[in-house]
């Protein structure tokens, strides 16, 4: 392996490898997968499942890892790029560090069973829990009941509760809804169903969080998962 090293600025150094690839190292795997391995997959979205396949092949990170440090050479010549890139850090550690909020006994998931599907990233802003239809899902804290929806699209039957201070969670793809608008709702209360309605491929709770409006990683927020 060769390595070349060129210093842009005091802040930034660019690092370049230059590796030979191994007789019969696999570059076949397409980076566009199979519907039939989608079809095979049977937990998570499928289509989600499709678009990480393609995000975490061996090419396209090739290919923003090239960018990025592109993106960094033109930082350190521009000043001007240089806060925009600061900027961004700061707002990605923003969303990925612990939230507290105040409450009187925290919060909880929204699931008796916690088993994670498919978690949060850019493509998927929420966290998706694992179950069959007719596990019961609860409000994860105190609140009011902001919107019902029913749908055979998208979210399919859902329901939004807010609970104050800008914080408003999203439960859908319910096969059953057990409140109603505007009704009062303690943490683990009953609200409704796991189900597949709208657009989900298999059981599952598309749990999301969002804080004034901005969706936010909602493990940053519920009780650490027991390993």
């Amino acid at each position: 392996m060769n390595k070349l090293s060129i210093n842009l600025s005091p802040r930034y150094r660019l690092d370049l490898c230059l590796v030979k690839r191994r007789r019969g190292e696999s570059l076949t795997e397409p980076i566009i997968p199979s519907f039939s391995k989608i079809r095979r997959v049977r937990r998570g979205n499928k289509i989600s499942r499709f678009f990480r396949h393609i995000f975490e092949h061996k090419r396209t990170r090739s290919i923003l890892g090239t960018n990025l440090a592109l993106f960094a050479m033109a930082s350190s010549v521009f000043p001007a790029s240089g806060i925009a890139v600061a900027e961004t850090q700061n707002s990605i550690v923003t969303v990925e560090d612990k939230i507290n909020f105040e409450t009187q006994r925290g919060l909880i998931f929204p699931v008796e069973s916690v088993v994670i599907s498919q978690g949060y990233h850019f493509f998927h802003q929420a966290i998706d829990f694992d179950g069959k239809t007719g596990d019961p899902i609860f409000s994860i804290m105190r609140g009011e009941v902001l919107e019902i929806q029913y749908s055979r699209f998208a979210y399919g039957n859902a329901v939004l509760i807010s609970h104050g201070n800008g914080l408003v969670s999203l439960y859908a793809h319910l096969s059953r809804i057990e409140v109603e608008r505007d009704q009062r709702v303690e943490m683990g209360t009953k609200i409704g169903e796991i189900g597949a309605t709208g657009r989900a491929f298999g059981d599952h709770l598309h749990f999301e969080l969002r804080k004034d409006g901005k969706n936010i990683n909602p493990l940053t927020v519920l009780p650490e998962i027991e390993k």
